[in-house]
């Protein structure tokens, strides 16, 4: 089991277009780079998403 989000993931969860899950997830990626954090394109942790997005 993957510790991370895709795109198609979030777009599921979130209801969103592919475009607006990319968007999401850059967004993402970008504070977590901000704390630090090394970050993939395309996947954001599912932790972190769940403490940004109540689900």
């Amino acid at each position: 089991m993957s510790s991370f989000y895709r795109v198609d993931d979030v777009q599921k969860i979130l209801d969103v277009s592919s475009t607006k899950a990319y968007k999401i997830i850059q967004q993402l990626n970008k504070e977590l780079k901000e704390k630090g954090y090394i970050t993939i394109a395309g996947r954001v942790p599912i932790k972190y998403f769940k403490e940004k997005y109540y689900c």
